[in-house]
């Protein structure tokens, strides 16, 4: 008998070593962030078996874009506004999916003694240069009477943006959780000029995030590329089903308290006011124009049509695209096409 038990261990070792060799690695990238945290869920719960993910937290996005052009990175979430500059400067990469649009967790801060937009008349103000954040803060100044070359936009990422507002380099910083409340709390006297829970910031989801794969990825593993969207979307509904375990897995991951993430994603598995709105499958595919039906919230169907023209318009006002592109030259929906049509 001692035989034959030695034979199944080898066999089961055997089998388990074939396993892990056939395990596709995917290189995948987000900065230090609860909305992108489902990547963690997915790896932790083995939700995609055959796939090794192979996460990396860079808190500069346009890093992981640079080092997806080198074929050094597969995927990344990052907020939903790089496409269009992708587009424009032949980079090859294309977003996939939209992700969730903020509902609360983008905030304007202004600095004790800044009462309004004129107050910051040839100030500083902290924004990630190229990012949502600077199109959030210029059509919050243009919409009081300052127009975008009446401010100087200082470029930094959110723990940087925290000490510049505390430490008086600048006067005012967009920001999103928890960075906005720590700012807050650690300046009194500090004050929210603008908030994306205000009516009309959810309706267009324009602040957002989204995930993005490289051309090379895409063009060459194509059924990796589905299976990678399918392990994010069953790690949100994960979530949905097991809200205090994943935050969980999430918190750990990142090194956050569990509060700050629920301060972003919310405890509920539901959208989360004040937050974000995590969207699951068949969220994403009506955003996308995929799928027909309604979105919650007033969020029209295909909404990412107008989101690509206004992100357009305003690349063009800071002058960090040339030309207006078509959409399909920075978006890519195979993977997502792929898993709708598998019905999983």
């Amino acid at each position: 008998m001692d035989w034959l038990k030695r034979g199944l261990c080898i066999a089961m070792l055997a089998l388990i070593s074939g396993n892990a060799l056939s395990a596709e690695t995917v290189r995948l990238s987000l900065f230090s962030w609860p909305g992108y945290g489902f990547w963690f869920i997915a790896q932790e719960k083995n939700l995609a078996p055959d796939l090794d993910f192979e996460i990396t937290i860079i808190e500069d996005p346009y890093e992981s874009f640079a080092l997806m052009s080198a074929d050094a990175l597969d995927v990344t979430s990052s907020t939903a506004e790089y496409a269009p500059i992708a587009a424009d400067k032949n980079v090859p990469i294309k977003m996939v999916t939209y992700t969730n649009p903020s509902y609360g967790t983008d905030k304007i801060v202004l600095a004790p003694g800044i009462e309004s937009a004129e107050d910051l008349r040839g100030e500083s103000v902290a924004v990630l240069e190229g990012g949502l954040t600077q199109i959030f803060m210029g059509i919050w100044l243009e919409e009081n009477g300052v127009g975008i070359d009446e401010v100087e936009f200082t470029n930094l990422i959110m723990d940087d943006a925290v000490g510049a507002l505390v430490g008086g380099d600048v006067s005012a910083a967009e920001f999103w959780e928890p960075f906005g409340s720590q700012a807050l709390d650690a300046l009194p006297g500090s004050t929210v000029a603008a908030s994306s829970e205000e009516p009309g910031w959810i309706e267009t989801a324009l602040l957002g995030d989204a995930m993005y794969m490289s051309d090379m990825f895409l063009e060459n593993k194509p059924e990796i590329a589905a299976k990678t969207m399918q392990a994010y979307f069953d790690a949100v509904d994960y979530w949905k089903e097991n809200p205090d375990e994943a935050n969980e897995i999430i918190a750990k991951a990142l090194r956050f308290p569990v509060s700050d993430v629920e301060k972003v994603i919310g405890s509920t598995g539901e959208i989360h006011k004040g937050g974000i709105w995590i969207f699951d499958k068949t969220q994403a595919a009506k955003y996308m124009g995929l799928a027909p039906g309604e979105l919650p919230l007033g969020l029209p169907n295909g909404q990412v049509t107008e989101n690509w023209e206004t992100v357009t318009d305003w690349w063009l006002k800071f002058g960090l695209i040339e030309k207006r592109h078509p959409m399909e030259a920075g978006v890519d929906m195979t993977p997502l096409k792929t898993i709708l049509e598998s019905g999983q």
